[in-house]
């Protein structure tokens, strides 16, 4: 069975249709997915679709890109909403260096204020890094963001970088682009990162693996990129599977 780290089931590219998306996910052998809020609509959306679906769970938090919006009320709601037992994470939280709708030092307060937040509440964190590689490992050293550890989402550094990052607490998990076919970075990090620091995601309805690149990205197409650190790793798809379902469960505390 899988465990996608890293949905969002909340955008509205599923607006139409989202529960037979996570039909499909059951059918190809997603057990448990994580919903991740990032503003206060996919927050919403989230936390109504954790009440629907026994085996949905919830991260919630502010993204970078957005941080110029977030007002203190809004992190004293996310406060509040992690009281539910089925809100396993803060987050995604960050820095993304590619859009400049906030400013760099704004994205770094509501950084900062986040992982103090995840400290306070005691659960890990989502990481978003875009372009920022340097001041995202400054900041969750710097913050003590050990305390809690996390989830590297969707990374793409050097095994350097998922060294650090690891010796943080933090997880690495792969997404789509470890399929592609010119990926030759994240697929020889894929490789290095030890078993019990790796998760999968595909941070769907983005990021679409091979042979579906290009389409909407749905939680059941998590079984390609199994497929592909299976093939990496030179084990079976049924004990990467097990693996990084046992290390989700262990790091968003899901008995």
């Amino acid at each position: 069975m899988l465990f996608d780290t890293h949905v969002h089931l909340n955008a509205d590219q599923y607006n139409e249709d989202v529960n037979e998306v996570i039909e499909r996910a059951r059918d190809a052998g997603v057990e448990k997915m994580v919903v991740v809020g990032f503003d206060r609509p996919t927050i919403e959306k989230a936390m109504k679709l954790i009440e629907e679906y026994s085996f949905l769970y919830a991260a919630i938090g502010w993204h970078p890109v957005d941080a110029i919006d977030m007002k203190d009320e809004d992190l004293k709601w996310i406060k509040e909403l992690t009281a539910h037992p089925k809100v396993v994470a803060i987050g995604e939280m960050g820095l993304d260096y590619h859009w400049d709708k906030s400013p760099k030092d704004i994205q770094k307060t509501v950084f900062r204020k986040q992982i103090a937040l995840a400290k306070e509440v005691k659960l890990p964190i989502i990481i978003h890094n875009r372009d920022a590689t340097e001041d995202v490992v400054a900041i969750l050293e710097e913050e003590g963001a050990s305390e809690v550890g996390g989830i590297m989402h969707c990374y793409s550094g050097s095994i350097e970088i998922a060294q650090k990052c690891m010796d943080m607490n933090f997880y690495i998990s792969f997404g789509g682009p470890v399929t592609f076919k010119n990926a030759k970075k994240p697929k020889e990090v894929a490789k290095e990162i030890p078993f019990d620091r790796l998760l999968i995601e595909t941070d769907c309805p983005y990021l679409t693996p091979h042979p579906f690149r290009g389409k909407r990205n749905e939680p059941g197409y998590v079984k390609y990129i199994a497929e592909q650190i299976a093939e990496l790793k030179g084990v079976s798809y049924a004990e990467i599977a097990k693996i990084t379902t046992k290390n989700a469960e262990k790091i968003f505390s899901i008995k």
